[in-house]
């Protein structure tokens, strides 16, 4: 693990597999409760399933990365796409990535790859969400019914020096009234790569009608709908995840 230094932030970060020219590396991008040491040890064996280099990172406020200071903005997921996200890969000197993303961490890489079309090889895109849901928002609720009566603070507490504060900022802007209406559908129609969308059948906080949204506007996309599988396919499903991913990278070249 190494501190990347981007943005004006310290953020948590590690490379699995070796780099090879010639040869484009993924990143991953953790959801919205996650962070580096989260993936387990999924960053070594997607680097052996897909021959690349894959490098993940603890966005702000997780883990050992810069704390926030103060409550999440409603666009914090563009400031994570247009701003943090450009200047990890300058740091990292990384050009034109796959991004695996996970939930939170999957609509951040379809805002850069709206942003910057040219910037991205592919996406793999593990249960994002372009809109609100009522699903989500009954699930959020029903998380935190579940941080306040059992032993998940404690289990956070592994990742995160401040479990509450992480639980908190992301409980606390998807109910936030003034996120009902956040929408991201529109300018999806500009990423110009091919994408994965990947989503199981039981995930507790989005349906297929994410992925339909988002197939509707890309050009080029497959759809990867995985059964006895909820929010985090890459736990529940790791080997389909693997061998599917692995082949679309294949036929990205």
């Amino acid at each position: 693990m190494e501190m990347v230094r981007a943005g004006g932030l310290d953020l948590e970060g590690a490379w699995a597999g070796e780099r090879i020219a010639g040869r484009g590396e993924i990143v991953l991008l953790h959801e919205g409760l996650g962070s580096l040491a989260q993936w387990r040890d999924f960053p070594a064996a997607l680097s052996a399933a897909t021959g690349r280099a894959v490098f993940a990172y603890t966005r702000q406020g997780y883990g050992r990365s810069t704390p926030l200071t103060g409550p999440r903005a409603p666009d914090y997921l563009h400031a994570e796409a247009l701003e943090v996200l450009p200047a990890v890969l300058a740091v990292e000197a990384i050009s034109r990535p796959m991004l695996f993303g996970h939930s939170d961490g999957a609509t951040i890489a379809l805002l850069f790859a709206a942003a910057f079309p040219g910037a991205v090889a592919g996406l793999a895109l593990e249960a994002p969400h372009v809109f609100v849901e009522e699903l989500t928002i009954a699930g959020i609720r029903a998380a935190d019914g579940v941080f306040r009566t059992t032993d998940l603070p404690r289990k956070l507490a592994r990742y995160h020096p401040d479990p509450e504060a992480v639980f908190r900022a992301w409980r606390d802007i998807w109910l936030n009234p003034a996120f009902r209406d956040w929408n991201i559908e529109a300018g999806l129609e500009a990423i110009a790569c091919p994408a994965l969308l990947i989503q199981g059948e039981d995930d507790e906080y989005g349906t297929r009608a994410q992925i339909d949204a988002i197939a509707a506007r890309l050009a080029r996309s497959e759809t990867l709908m995985l059964p006895r599988c909820g929010h985090a396919p890459h736990r529940d499903r790791m080997q389909a995840v693997l061998a599917e991913t692995a082949a679309f990278v294949s036929r990205l070249g």
